[in-house]
């Protein structure tokens, strides 16, 4: 089965481009991507790298790829090319505004890029299912509260960036393609992904706070949060390939819309927490935002910053996410047995 993974040099793609390579030996991925493979992800897909094709090319550039993608027999398509113009951390990057740098950079490769895979795709009835990787952006700040329950896929929709209006708006366009030509489609909305391959690229500027203070800590270096309150739904970048692997191979799919994170909220005292159970000596002092190396808003709890409703792909799949605590100690573990090493630590 040949897998075709958009942005699959990045970060979550990289990820799941290996996945799936790993569980069959017969299997076999094409990554078209802007970027070849840096240097982390010809290490990364060194044990499997004669099952996998790299196409450099531009998905605003239909003319680049088409063709070359044609030479491959896709079954199954995983559109996850995108930018991702965020800077949040530290005081110096809160005052950023990476979206007004190129603003509409952001809306043709997240929008117009996702109309000319699927321009592609309509045409080629080969293929058998296609997954869009959306995001929680889509969703407002705000969601059921008042209740206390995780964020479900409909009724909190209110975007505020240009990511994730873009986001969004592909999500429709995905929906009604799937109408108009008879396409096996559906859009995954991810919490807060972090975990193996979590890296700066040309397309992404942004770590969430277990990348940060897994890195802080096993460096020994001191964790400055501005609270331990503020909260996440955290999920590794493994448990977010199982799923969108899940939903390709599903039998049949029931919603357009799936949530994917761990379904539940761990504050940064939590995780703060889980990283000295590894290393014990890890000092942490909260700190005024001025001089904090890790800030989040208090304020947001709920919304897209609470915990997602995962029944629905829970549902029509069987997966599950591993429990936050375990899955935030099984990245740590892979830093050292990865990045370090690489590094000759």
């Amino acid at each position: 089965m040949t897998l075709l993974v958009t942005g699959g040099t990045g970060f979550v793609m990289s990820v799941l481009a290996r996945e799936w390579l790993e569980r069959d030996a017969n299997a076999r991925v094409v990554i078209l991507d802007c970027a070849g493979l840096d240097a982390v992800a010809e290490r990364y897909f060194a044990p499997v790298r004669d099952r996998l094709t790299v196409v450099t090319a531009d998905i605003c550039e239909p003319t680049q790829w088409e063709a070359r993608l044609d030479s491959h027999d896709v079954r199954y398509v995983v559109h996850g090319a995108t930018v991702t113009p965020i800077s949040r951390g530290s005081a110096a990057e809160a005052k950023r505004q990476p979206e007004a740098e190129d603003p509409a950079r952001i809306v043709d490769v997240n929008f117009m890029g996702t109309v000319h895979i699927l321009e592609w795709l309509r045409k080629r009835p080969r293929i058998q299912r296609l997954v869009f990787v959306s995001s929680g952006s889509v969703y407002r700040h705000h969601g059921p509260d008042w209740t206390g329950e995780p964020l479900p896929e409909d009724g909190y929709v209110a975007p505020l960036t240009l990511y994730g209006i873009s986001k969004f708006a592909a999500e429709m366009v995905v929906n009604r393609y799937a109408d108009l030509f008879g396409l096996s489609a559906a859009s995954v909305r991810l919490a807060s992904v972090y975990g193996p391959m979590d890296r700066v690229t040309g397309s992404r500027n942004f770590r969430h706070v277990p990348n940060r203070v897994a890195h802080m800590a096993l460096a020994g270096e001191t964790v400055r949060p501005n609270s331990l309150e503020p909260v996440g739904d955290y999920v590794t970048s493994t448990d977010v390939a199982d799923a969108i692997i899940a939903l390709l191979l599903a039998e049949r799919l029931r919603y357009r819309h799936y949530n994917i994170g761990s379904g539940e909220t761990s504050t940064i005292g939590d995780i703060i927490g889980w990283a000295k159970e590894r290393a014990p000596s890890l000092q942490v002092e909260v700190s005024p935002a001025q001089t904090a190396n890790i800030i989040q808003d208090i304020s947001l709890k709920d919304g897209m910053w609470g915990a997602y409703d995962i029944a629905r792909i829970a549902r029509d799949t069987g997966w599950q996410p591993r429990s936050a605590r375990q899955s935030f100690h099984d990245y740590m573990d892979w830093i050292v047995e990865n990045e370090n090493q690489s590094e000759g630590k």
